[in-house]
């Protein structure tokens, strides 16, 4: 299986799908719907977006947030006393009490809902008595800290006039562990390191999950690697690049035969 020809493949297949997608931010789309940029149609990807949260962990996220308020505030301080601030330290120096408000509703919904985040700004403000502009900064601010990644959506609305029409519908939200501010929040709070055992074990599996991988061919390669509409695109590309190269390149069934035959003679 060629490597290059696959990542061919993937180029070719997105750029099919990118010229599907809207105009920039505010410009109309080509059916007529306005469509955010970089907005994925809702239900072709939550399954791998969303993720079950361990028992405790939203309410350690959360802990974390007010930990990452505080430090803040004092870098804040240490900012106006004439020290540079680091990237991650201004990050942590942008958070606000809204925001932390806007988490803690993130990680509830996470931990009544399996880990299906998706409100709306209207959910939000009513949730936290706050307006949908002071949530919009929140959610930039949480995001550009790393306690929280989110993806616009986009929905199908059937019509009776020809072609779909697409609809903005909410972002899908999931909270994450911030690993970028860690060394900046209280000691406490910083996870545990892994025991050398657990890491040399995932080490061997990550070199186990490459060597499979490397065994597969372009068509099942892309079937592990995507699903929805990329992933039948890929999958159509990835076997016409196996059927393909089976064409072009008819030499290792022949050793095999050859390595065969000689053995029975």
């Amino acid at each position: 299986m060629g490597l290059h020809s696959l990542n061919a493949a993937t180029a070719l297949a997105m750029g099919r799908i990118a010229a599907r997608r809207p105009l920039p931010s505010g410009g109309a789309h080509r059916t007529g719907a306005p469509v955010l940029r970089n907005s994925i149609e809702a239900g072709s990807f939550e399954h791998h977006f969303f993720a079950v949260p361990p028992k405790g962990e939203p309410d350690r996220l959360v802990r974390m947030a007010r930990a990452a308020l505080d430090t803040g505030r004092r870098l804040k301080r240490e900012h106006r006393q004439g020290k540079d601030l680091s990237q991650a330290e201004r990050a942590l120096a942008a958070m606000t009490a809204g925001a932390v408000r806007v988490f803690e509703e993130l990680c509830m919904l996470a931990r009544v809902n399996q880990g299906r985040v998706y409100p709306s700004y209207d959910h939000l403000a009513a949730a936290t008595a706050l307006g949908r502009a002071t949530i919009a900064r929140a959610l930039t601010v949480l995001e550009a800290a790393g306690f929280l990644v989110r993806q616009r959506r986009f929905a199908r609305v059937k019509n009776e006039g020809l072609g779909p029409r697409y609809v903005q519908t909410s972002n899908a939200y999931r909270a994450i562990l911030p690993a970028r501010i860690l060394g900046l929040l209280p000691r406490w709070l910083r996870p545990a390191p892994l025991p050398d055992d657990v890491l040399a074990h995932q080490a061997q599996e990550a070199e186990a999950q490459q060597r499979m991988r490397a065994q597969l061919s372009c068509r099942e390669l892309a079937a592990i690697t995507a699903d929805g509409m990329l992933g039948s695109v890929l999958a159509k590309l990835g076997a016409a690049i196996d059927s393909r190269e089976s064409q072009n390149h008819p030499q290792p069934l022949m050793k095999s035969y050859n390595s065969a035959h000689a053995a029975l003679a």
